[in-house]
């Protein structure tokens, strides 16, 4: 097998000759460039395993030649070095496809670990992925999951409770060079305030009463791999100073300790809530908003992935019971449910159906559907009859001829002007005895 290849882009002298001599340590072959010119050329006729680059040359800087890298040498991570401090720029490079980068002046220990995960991602990036559904915005989310997977830019994940946010960082995980590392996911609302900096950054014996030895706080238990926190708009503002810390400096400083060690997780982030309303609310740090947020992948609710559903309900099934099937009436029902738990209600319906259904298939009155929740003009309708579901069918009945007399019977725009598939509106329509 041949050594690895590593361009080294920059216009020092010195450097170019520290980076080479690291390399060459490691095993890796290395050709230099003093320009944007250059890198462009050798890019051009020669095929790299990395690309090391400056963010300031003499005929351009280090983002323009990350971007024509995208279109010309994708298959090449890049790591951009930057003047110390000078976050903005090294996020703007991650924006803009960069898969890491080192601030000057360089430490050689952080330069190793990226070099050795930049060329791990050949072979990694290949997995398959577990994510069921074959719906356009689960194919999207595919293929950001593998874009992010070989990327070290910190990635935030929303979505709706109940949607699989830990399962995407999972992924991306599992997916990208820190695969062989620890996976370390951590409920940010569900540790006490008072213990949570010796949790994340860990302590020292007798920094506290009860401190009785050393402690690894979760960041370091993710040294290598990736930690994953989640519902990170739960974070109380003190901790969100320090995290933000951590992330640019990729050092902790433990409880009781007067020195700082390094931190070499991958950080991924989730929560259901809105952070950029929070941001504006001043109920979260708008700095470490845009540091966790460099990419944000966004997971999308059940009710909006058409057929998906029966995917999953057979996947699930088929999980926990092979011999249960579903009847018709029941996968009729799931396709015009509006899932408001995604899929974690999905999950805990077909358990529940498949515990107590009397025989080995599942009909609708099985799966125990909540009744829809119906709003007009922000305000709950109130309903005083026992019937509820004759009330909620007239109240569907009127938005569902309305649609189509707005669109003049084209029952493609009705679906999409009430939010629903072509195949929920016509459904319905049978159902309600629309003509």
């Amino acid at each position: 097998m041949s050594r690895p290849l590593a361009l080294v882009i920059d216009d020092e002298p010195d450097i170019c000759e520290l980076l080479t001599l690291t390399l060459g340590r490691m095993d890796i072959r290395t050709e230099t460039a003093a320009d944007v010119t250059s890198a462009k050329a050798l890019l051009r006729s020669s095929q790299f395993d990395l690309c090391l680059t400056d963010m300031r040359l003499p005929d351009g800087d280090g983002l323009e030649l990350v971007q024509w890298m995208q279109t010309h040498a994708s298959g090449v991570p890049v790591a951009v070095i930057t003047a110390h401090g000078n976050v903005e720029t090294a996020v703007q490079a991650l924006k803009l496809g960069a898969f890491d980068f080192i601030s000057k002046p360089l430490d050689l220990g952080n330069l190793r670990n990226i070099v050795e995960n930049a060329l791990k991602i050949e072979t990694t990036t290949m997995q398959k992925s577990r994510l069921q559904g074959d719906s356009a915005p689960m194919q999207e989310l595919r293929d950001m999951v593998d874009k992010v997977a070989r990327s070290q830019a910190p990635v935030h994940i929303s979505g709706e409770s109940g949607t699989g946010k830990e399962l995407v960082a999972r992924l991306i995980h599992e997916s990208g060079p820190r695969a062989d590392g620890p996976f370390v996911p951590v409920n940010c609302g569900a540790i006490p305030a008072e213990l949570m900096e010796s949790e994340f950054f860990g302590h020292r014996k007798g920094s506290f009463t009860g401190a009785v030895r050393d402690k690894v706080g979760l960041v370091q238990s993710a040294d290598g791999g990736t930690l994953f926190l989640d519902e990170i708009a739960d974070l109380p503002f003190s901790m969100q100073v320090k995290l933000l810390r951590v992330i640019q400096e990729k050092t902790v400083r433990p409880v009781g300790s007067s020195a700082e060690e390094p931190a070499n997780a991958r950080i991924l982030s989730a929560t259901h809530k809105k952070l950029g309303e929070m941001v504006t609310a001043g109920e979260f740090r708008e700095d470490l908003y845009y540091r966790i947020n460099v990419i944000e992948l966004g997971v999308p609710a059940l009710r909006d992935r058409g057929d998906d559903v029966i995917e999953l309900a057979e996947h699930i099934l088929n999980k926990l019971s092979s011999s249960i099937s579903l009847h018709d009436d029941a996968r009729t029902a799931l396709m015009t449910y509006t899932f408001p738990g995604n899929v974690r209600e999905l999950e805990n319906m077909l358990e529940r159906a498949v515990t107590l259904c009397g025989s080995g298939t599942i009909f609708e009155g099985d799966l125990n559907l909540r009744p829809v929740s119906i709003i007009e003009e922000d305000s709950p309708l109130t309903f005083t009859s026992t019937d509820l579901s004759n009330q909620v069918e007239d109240v569907q009945r009127q938005a569902i001829v309305g649609a189509l007399e707005k669109t003049h019977y084209n029952k493609t725009a009705a679906a999409k002007l009430l939010g629903l598939s072509f195949r929920q509106l016509r459904y319905r329509i049978k159902k309600l005895g629309i003509e």
